[in-house]
């Protein structure tokens, strides 16, 4: 499974960003994908995630801010990011969730968001 994601860049704060992670390969009972992200010296922090189902989690620094959605028939998922703060600034990994009773995790290559004050 390859995760390709696009999108990434600079951006003023208070605008907006749009990402994007399409899965391909060979894939099967696909859970969830999602976006993840990190600044140096820190843990990955969960940004959110969306199930084949549909269900939505957010971290709670980003909700009401940012929308994650997703085209099944593409298997991708898209993030929209509006009102960016300097905050958001981070690498960016898309994250898919695979496997039915045993799963496995797939992790993208990281896109850059960089918000400027």
């Amino acid at each position: 499974v390859q995760l390709q994601a696009s999108g990434g860049g600079l951006v003023q704060a208070g605008g907006s960003l749009r990402l994007s992670c399409a899965a391909s390969g060979t894939i099967s009972d696909l859970r969830s994908m999602g976006w993840y992200r990190q600044v140096p010296g820190k843990q990955h922090e969960l940004v959110a995630t969306i199930t084949t189902g549909g269900e939505t989690i957010y971290g709670d620094s980003v909700k009401g801010r940012f929308t994650i959605s997703r085209d099944s028939a593409k298997n991708t998922v898209y993030l929209q990011m509006n009102n960016l703060k300097p905050e958001d600034t981070a690498v960016y990994y898309c994250h898919a969730e695979i496997g039915r009773l045993v799963t496995s995790n797939f992790w993208g290559q990281g896109t850059q968001v960089t918000v400027s004050s």
